[in-house]
């Protein structure tokens, strides 16, 4: 596990997405994630949805369900999925930034919590699926992570964890210069590699049914982000004003130091699929009835 020498905290992680939100919204737009390159030709837009069609098709969702959408951003997938897929999402974030701009963007059968994840308060066994894109990352407690999603799943649910990983035994610079940078700057506890993630999954009682090595289809997402940055920087005064003195400057600094981590290899992109078991049998196929 990759772990910056300082602390970072769920406060931490707060005050940059509140700090920076209308950076993050005009840069990338209301989904904060990587964009999914599946035949290379997509638009920007077009590669953050087909990262979220990934994980949906993945996730197997029927109407009716109810879903936990752990990390949700501005609520942009839980809305989606809430609209096309008919299923109910309550939507975790540490925003509130982002919880305004999901507040004023409603959508019926989603409920978007400002709430830790690791206390989530949620019942046992009251969930159909869950999902967690890039958030697993910003949590202090990675094992607990895991195993709050298992509380909250019924029997036969599925779960969908896309993540920034470290490269299994990556070498001493590219800890130094690249992952551990890379955390500071993103505000991140720590990085696992896709072996540790298993291991935590596993420990708290998932079975895993897939991974996904995304990495070269997602990491052009950060050479556009780093392009529309400086374009940004450039053309307007109050996007320059905010990140000059935001306290969470760093972050932008650090996109080439991203860009150089997937071209090297030292960070990783995976798609975990999940499942936790029926009481009496296997858990359920992706699109059948639970």
């Amino acid at each position: 596990m990759i772990v910056p020498d300082i602390s970072q905290s769920a406060a931490a992680v707060a005050d940059h997405y509140d700090e920076l939100d209308p950076i993050y919204r005009r840069v990338w737009g209301d989904h904060v994630h990587h964009g999914l390159w599946v035949t290379g030709r997509e638009t920007p837009a077009e590669a953050v949805e087909a990262l979220v069609g990934t994980v949906g098709d993945r996730l197997g969702l029927m109407p009716g369900e109810a879903c936990v959408d752990i990390g949700c951003g501005y609520g942009s997938t839980a809305r989606q999925f809430a609209v096309t897929r008919g299923v109910r999402v309550t939507g975790f974030t540490l925003s509130t930034e982002q919880a305004r701009y999901a507040d004023a963007h409603p959508v019926p059968a989603v409920d978007i919590q400002v709430r830790d994840w690791l206390v989530n308060g949620m019942a046992d066994a009251s969930a159909d699926a869950a999902w967690a894109i890039e958030s697993s990352e910003h949590m202090v407690d990675k094992a607990r992570f895991f195993a709050e999603a298992h509380r909250v799943l019924a029997p036969g649910s599925r779960f969908v964890i896309c993540a920034w990983l470290a490269e299994t035994d990556a070498s001493g610079w590219k800890v130094r210069h690249l992952l551990e940078p890379i955390c500071r700057e993103g505000r991140l506890p720590s990085m696992g590699t896709r072996e540790e993630y298993e291991a935590m999954a596993t420990a708290a009682g998932f079975a895993i049914t897939g991974y996904e090595d995304a990495s070269r289809r997602v990491a052009r997402t950060w050479t556009i982000c780093t392009l529309r940055l400086v374009k940004a920087l450039l053309v307007d005064r109050e996007t320059r004003r905010l990140a000059l003195r935001a306290r969470n400057r760093s972050s932008f600094l650090g996109l080439p130091r991203l860009i150089l981590a997937y071209r090297t290899g030292a960070m990783r992109y995976g798609i975990f699929t999940l499942s936790k078991a029926r009481e009496n049998g296997p858990p359920r196929e992706p699109g059948t009835v639970s």
